[in-house]
This record gives structure tokens, C-alpha cells and sequence, in this order.
């Protein structure tokens, strides 16, 4: 039998790569950018480790908008809704 022979099993066969390096691992977390200083942190972490701030989900509708798109949108709403009434009536 050659070593490199399909049938047979050598355990230490250092020509044996079997290692799926394309495959991310499990135990590995993922990274994100801390939204203060821009560093690489853990997305588990509650904390930046380079600039102490915490890092937590803003959910909120509002944030990173524009003052001009928040103005927008309440004209549109208001404007919705007097037309709404006018059709009513």
C-alpha cells in the first residue's frame, strides 16, 4: 500500500489535511466597532477595553437621523392626517 493509498488510515499522516480552515470556528466571536473610538471589541463585551465606554443597542427609531428627515416625517404625518379629516367631513 502506498501512504497516500484512499483506504488506508494513519492518524499522524502529515500529508493528511483534513483541517477546513474555510470553516469559521465556533468558539470564535464575532467583532464589532465601538461606536465611540472605532476599536475592534467582542460583540459580547459590555464594555470598549480601549476607551472604557460602554457599548450598548440603540433601538430607537430617532437615532442617527437627521433634525431635517425627523421635521419631514412629522409634516408628513400632520399632512396625512388633515387630509384624512377633510375627507371625512
Amino acid at each position: 500500500m502506498s501512504p497516500r493509498d484512499p483506504h488506508s488510515y494513519q492518524p499522524d499522516d502529515p500529508l493528511d489535511d483534513d483541517d477546513d480552515s474555510d470553516e469559521p470556528d465556533d468558539d470564535r466571536s464575532e467583532t464589532i466597532r465601538c461606536p465611540a473610538c472605532g476599536a475592534e471589541v467582542y460583540e459580547d463585551a459590555p464594555q470598549c477595553p480601549a476607551c472604557g465606554d460602554y457599548i450598548t443597542a440603540d433601538t430607537s427609531p430617532w437615532s442617527d437621523r437627521p433634525t431635517w428627515w425627523i421635521v419631514l416625517g412629522l409634516i408628513g404625518i400632520l399632512m396625512t392626517i388633515l387630509a384624512l379629516a377633510a375627507i371625512a367631513w
